[in-house]
């Protein structure tokens, strides 16, 4: 593969991704990408007999009422705040569509805040079709996101094997910022502030471990690692 078509493929990856959603509040300094978090929400929604999931986002239930993330966030990220789900939805007969809509809005939601650990507030939901009496559901395809490139520095070696050492972490990816890179590190100089380091690490989660408490522990032993204490922040790319 040429260094074009590595560079081609690595945009396609990042935009793949999606919105990058916070994870828990402004200092948990987490993050998921809407792609693995649409993953969750359609396999919850597969519980549900009768019910096909279409289009779905994940996005700010108000620009305007958000908070500023305790560590430097993933580039384009968006800030802490609460999140509106908002889906698109066929469904059968069997029941009135209110009330087919009101289990469906229950049922993301609590998948968004018990099994990922999203601040949702709000869930939209359109009717878009009436489907047979035996429709099935349709297949949700886990992503797959780009596994991460050997590590460039011990101390990005060293970072990565705490992470992987933490209970729910699958393995480090490496779709945002090219390079294939998990573990990215950076100096910072903030207003007011003495210089520092700041440390983001990408990876894949386990789906029966809740991913923002995974990315919490990741984030504490990854600071604890380190003699300088750096800032954390951590990205989830994949959950399954």
């Amino acid at each position: 593969m040429t260094t074009a078509e590595r560079w081609t493929q690595t945009v396609r990856q990042q935009l793949g991704l999606g919105r990058l959603l916070p994870l828990g509040g402004a200092h948990d300094g987490a993050w998921i990408s809407e792609r693995a978090a649409e993953a969750v929400l359609r396999r919850a929604a597969e519980e549900m007999r009768g019910v096909r999931l279409g289009g779905l986002r994940i996005a700010l239930t108000d620009p305007e009422d958000t908070h500023e993330a305790a560590v430097p966030p993933p580039p384009s990220a968006l800030p802490p705040g609460p999140l509106r789900v908002t889906a698109d939805f066929a469904t059968t007969a069997s029941e009135p569509l209110p009330a087919t809509a009101e289990r469906l809005r229950a049922l993301l939601a609590t998948a968004a805040t018990e099994r990922l650990g999203l601040t949702v507030t709000d869930v939209d939901l359109r009717v878009t079709a009436l489907l047979d009496e035996d429709a099935q559901p349709a297949p949700v395809r886990q992503p797959e996101p780009a596994r991460a490139a050997e590590p460039g520095s011990p101390d990005e070696e060293r970072i990565a094997a705490v992470a992987l050492a933490v209970p729910g972490v699958i393995r480090m990816t490496g779709t945002l910022g090219g390079l294939g890179r998990a573990v990215h590190i950076e100096e910072r100089q903030d207003e007011a502030a003495l210089p520092h380091r700041h440390v983001r690490v990408e990876i894949a989660v386990r789906a029966d471990h809740r991913a923002v408490d995974v990315a919490r522990e990741v984030r504490k032993k990854v600071a604890q690692a380190s003699a300088d204490h750096p800032t954390v922040a951590v990205l989830i790319t994949a959950v399954g």
